[in-house]
């Protein structure tokens, strides 16, 4: 009958160092962090580094000293640190081919909202993207804009023209000529004559 006793006073003594080891872990990677932070206020104030370089330093050395603190947490649970890093690792490798997969449709998102926020056209202008100063790419009336297409109707002289989709990001890739909705009339009307 003693037995059983003994192994359960044995496995709360477990828990209760278990629980005294994570905790133990958190308060040094809380009093570290905090005396880097202190460090480097410090190292800025006696050297004159500019707050752009101290932030991500000490937002990188703040990560770093937090994963380590988890990583030692997980191995007194029995995770194996190996395993864990195998899987970030591998996580962030395949994050990184989709990053690089869906680049040009990001670029394309970002580059809409720019243009839908920032304004520097908007339907019923004509703009004319070019290359350098003297050879046009495409020239055409702005009939819409969603998030992954500028859409413009060439300029024709006799009439309509084709119908051109460009990718957003062109028009911050290249230089680009605006006339505004009323200027067009105007800007034809002196072709025509």
């Amino acid at each position: 009958m003693s037995e059983p006793w003994l192994t359960l006073v044995e496995e709360w003594r477990l828990q209760w160092m278990l629980g005294l080891q994570v905790l133990l872990i958190l308060l040094v990677a809380y009093v570290l962090q905090r005396l880097v932070v202190r460090g480097l206020t410090r190292v800025s104030s006696r050297y004159p580094l500019p707050p752009e370089l101290l932030i991500p330093v000490r937002g990188g050395i703040r990560w770093f000293i937090i994963g380590g603190a988890l990583i030692m947490v997980l191995e007194r649970f029995g995770v194996s640190a190996t395993v864990l890093w195998t899987a970030i690792s591998g996580f962030v490798a395949v994050a990184a081919i989709a990053f690089f997969a869906i680049w040009s449709v990001l670029s394309n998102l970002l580059c809409a909202v720019l243009i839908l926020t920032v304004g520097p056209f908007r339907l019923g202008d004509v703009v004319e993207i070019v290359e350098a100063f003297d050879k046009p790419i495409v020239k055409g009336r702005v009939i819409d804009i969603n998030l992954l297409y500028t859409t413009l109707e060439e300029v024709a002289e006799a009439g309509t023209g084709a119908i051109v989709q460009v990718p957003n990001s062109l028009f911050f890739q290249k230089a680009v000529r605006r006339w505004r909705g009323t200027d067009v009339q105007l800007f034809n009307r002196n072709l025509n004559e």
